[in-house]
């Protein structure tokens, strides 16, 4: 399956970094540091998350076992969405 479409948040402050990071590792994706890649239940994800402009940019590289890039997408915005509102 190929790539699915970049996600980027912008006003992103640290602390909701911080926050958005925790809640990812709980949920098992090994979010660590202000850039990387990872894995998790099958799937392949990268991040980029720059402080000075306050840009989250977050790439599907390959989505999990079953999941379609939509429903991806989706579960990601919803968890950003919740944590700057």
């Amino acid at each position: 399956m190929p790539p699915c479409p970049p996600q980027a948040f912008s006003n992103i402050t640290p602390k909701q970094f911080a926050v958005l990071a925790k809640k990812a590792r709980e949920q098992g994706l090994p979010l660590q540091g202000n850039s990387g890649t990872g894995s998790s239940f099958g799937g392949q994800f990268s991040w980029n998350y720059d402080p000075e402009t306050l840009e989250l940019k977050i790439a599907v590289i390959q989505p999990p076992v079953f999941l379609t890039c939509e429903s991806v997408s989706a579960r990601i915005s919803a968890v950003v969405e919740g944590v700057i509102a």
